[in-house]
């Protein structure tokens, strides 16, 4: 399985890439849209974890440029925000699988991206 981080942080970005590598994924980590961007033109994702608080950049277009890229491939929002705690952002995007509040602990990102990259 080949996955995406996008977050603001690049430390974060690294503890999240090293819980996720443990299940034996290939993990490419980018700290803006467009170097999400560039890697979506260059390699297929499975699934992706992305920071709806993305400073550089929008992280909705960033989904939204995965789902036309790669239809099957599905996103993780992770957030610090209550904006979307309505569920709301599930009807805007459509390959959204999850989201997830900014404080979860790694091992449980890692256990949503096994989950929903099956």
């Amino acid at each position: 399985m080949r996955v995406l981080i996008v977050e603001n942080d690049p430390k974060l970005g690294q503890i999240w890439c090293s819980h996720i590598e443990r299940l034996g994924a290939l993990v490419d980590v980018a700290t803006s849209q467009s170097e999400a961007v560039e890697a979506i033109q260059d390699f297929r994702f499975e699934i992706m974890v992305v920071n709806l608080d993305l400073s550089r950049g929008s992280a909705m277009a960033v989904a939204d440029y995965a789902s036309y890229r790669h239809p099957d491939c599905k996103v993780i929002f992770v957030t610090s925000s209550s904006f979307f705690s309505d569920g709301s952002i599930f009807s805007y995007m459509s390959n959204a699988c999850a989201l997830m509040p900014a404080a979860v602990p790694p091992e449980d990102i890692a256990a949503l991206v096994a989950h929903h990259a099956r």
